[in-house]
This record gives structure tokens, C-alpha cells and sequence, in this order.
């Protein structure tokens, strides 16, 4: 598998509809199903970009608090069971509030390039998600199918990213070294990539080209130890390593404190010409070396 952190979270918490400031009054994004109190948009909060985990986003339109017991996403992109994982007794949404429940996305049922149609644009599936709510309000409990808005595409997204993972891991195992390999005046590292390609199978090797790598918020490429670009990778070939060195992208105070994506490391690819991100993350350990050379090296200057 792809080095791609996949511990889950499980937060919860009554928050503004999605793009309301603190403080003010929830309104409903999506129109609600006849007589239904609640209305439902899809999220994803940066810290969860690289575990799967979107947040569904219930908001009660009425005077009266819901309590919400069960909720799973439908939608064509993923398999049934991305699904909140409800506590005993569910969770109550007060009036007029939103409250975003977490729920980890199955793996998408992805389809070769080949298999897009001609005159679309991508081989996502197109059709409008729902979400599956069970609630009580008062004495009374129901299920509904409520339509799902998703402003952010974070559907489109995922399906995106997950069946592109998907395709590279068929031609090789790509990740982060662990350890980091600090220079002498602490301004630069060196962290590894590493490229382990699969066993070849019958027929035409499969292959991926690495166009280039890319920068996160705390990490740059200096510019005269440049990364790599156009490497192929093919099914069957000879293990490699790339030493990437690195150097703080900012030193502003809270570079480090309030980094989400800063230890993911994008790499534009094409694997059989299906071309996107895939963002390598790095492990629990290496990820705290990166924090503590940032730190170091922005307090160097």
C-alpha cells in the first residue's frame, strides 16, 4: 500500500452551517425533503485530507431539537457503508445548528481509463449523492433520504485521488524513508523516497512516469539541489531512492502549530494516462523530525 496515513478520528461538535461565522444563526444549504427538519452537506476538514474521512453536515431548519441516530452516505462513487459511527443514544442538534458528523469513505469501485466514455470530461460518476438519516424529533423517529450538497467537490475529489492511489499501487510501492537527515548548519535535510515497483505481470508492463514533485506549506525544494522530474517507473524494474533536500517553506509562528497537510508530499503523476496528485504522507516519527526541523531551522535565521 501507499505510505497514506489512515488513523481515524472520530470528532464531533455543533458547529455554524459550512462557511458562517462563529455565533451566528445555521441556515440550510441543500432544500430539505417534504416535512423534514434537516438538511445535509458534504465537508472535509484539512486534517482528514489523507484518511478518508468526510464529514457529513446535518443542519436543523426547525425551532425543536433533533436527535440523529444513524448516517450513511449513497452515492455512485463509493460502495455502501461510509457511514457515521453513531454513540448509544445518537446525538442531538439543537435548533438551528449544524453539527458535522465524521464518516470514513469506502474505497471506490474505480474504473480503467479505457473504461471512461469518450465525451466526458473525467470517469467520475456524475449522480447527485444522498444521505441516509435516521433522527427522532419529539416522539416521533424517521428515516429520510436527504439530498446531499457538496459545494467543495469532496466527493469528486476523493474518488479522484483514491482510484488514482489505486492505479499507482498496482506498479509500485511508493513512500517516505523514515528518519530525516539533518545538515550540519540545520537549514536543510534530506528526507527519502522511496520507489519499490511491483512484480511484472503477463503482457505489457504496467508503468507511472513522476513528472515532478511539489512543495507542501513547510516544505520547498532549494533551488540548487532541485528534486526530480520525469522518472518512470515500470512493473518489474530495479527499487530506487530519491534523496529529496528540503528547507522551510515558512517561518511564521504558526507554521508548525497549525499545519494539517504540511508532512504530505504531492507528486504529480500519470499512470496509464490517468494524471493527478498523489500525496505521500509521512509516518508518525519522521513526521515529528519534520516539525522539529522547521522549528530549528526558522529559529537558525
Amino acid at each position: 500500500m501507499l505510505a497514506v496515513l489512515l488513523a481515524a478520528t472520530a470528532l464531533q461538535g455543533c458547529t455554524p452551517a459550512p462557511g458562517q461565522q462563529p455565533g451566528t444563526t445555521a441556515t440550510a444549504s441543500a432544500s430539505p425533503t417534504p416535512d423534514s427538519p434537516l438538511t445535509a452537506e458534504l465537508n472535509q476538514f484539512r486534517d482528514n485530507y489523507s484518511k478518508q474521512i468526510i464529514e457529513i453536515q446535518l443542519s436543523n431548519t426547525t425551532s425543536a431539537p433533533v436527535t440523529v441516530l444513524a448516517a450513511e452516505l449513497a452515492s455512485p462513487m463509493f460502495p455502501p457503508g461510509s457511514a457515521w459511527q453513531a454513540a448509544p443514544g445518537g446525538t442531538e442538534i439543537p435548533p438551528n445548528q449544524t453539527k458535522s458528523l465524521p464518516a470514513r469513505l469506502r474505497d471506490p469501485s474505480c474504473h480503467a481509463p479505457a473504461e471512461a466514455s469518450a465525451d466526458r470530461a473525467s470517469d467520475e460518476p456524475t449522480a447527485a449523492a444522498e444521505v441516509h438519516v435516521s433522527f427522532r424529533q419529539g416522539s416521533a423517529t424517521l428515516d429520510q433520504r436527504l439530498p446531499a450538497a457538496d459545494p467543495f467537490g469532496v466527493l469528486a475529489r476523493n474518488y479522484a485521488e483514491l482510484c488514482l492511489a489505486k492505479a499507482a499501487a498496482r506498479v509500485a510501492v511508493i513512500g517516505l524513508a523514515p528518519g530525516l537527515e539533518i545538515a550540519a548548519d540545520a537549514r536543510t535535510a534530506v528526507v527519502r523516497l522511496t520507489v519499490t515497483p511491483r512484480e511484472a505481470a503477463a503482457g505489457t508492463p504496467e508503468r507511472l512516469s513522476i513528472e515532478r514533485i511539489e512543495g507542501t506549506t513547510l516544505l520547498a525544494e532549494p533551488p540548487e539541489t532541485p528534486w526530480p522530474r520525469g522518472v518512470v517507473v515500470v512493473a518489474g524494474g530495479a527499487a530506487a531512492e530519491y534523496r529529496l533536500r528540503i528547507r522551510p517553506a515558512r517561518c511564521d509562528a504558526h507554521a508548525v502549530a497549525e499545519d494539517k497537510v504540511g508532512t504530505l508530499l504531492p507528486l504529480l503523476v500519470d499512470v496509464g494516462g490517468k494524471k493527478g496528485t498523489l500525496k505521500i504522507a509521512a509516518g508518525a516519527a519522521l513526521k515529528g523530525q519534520i516539525y522539529g526541523f522547521v522549528t530549528a531551522a526558522c529559529g537558525a535565521h
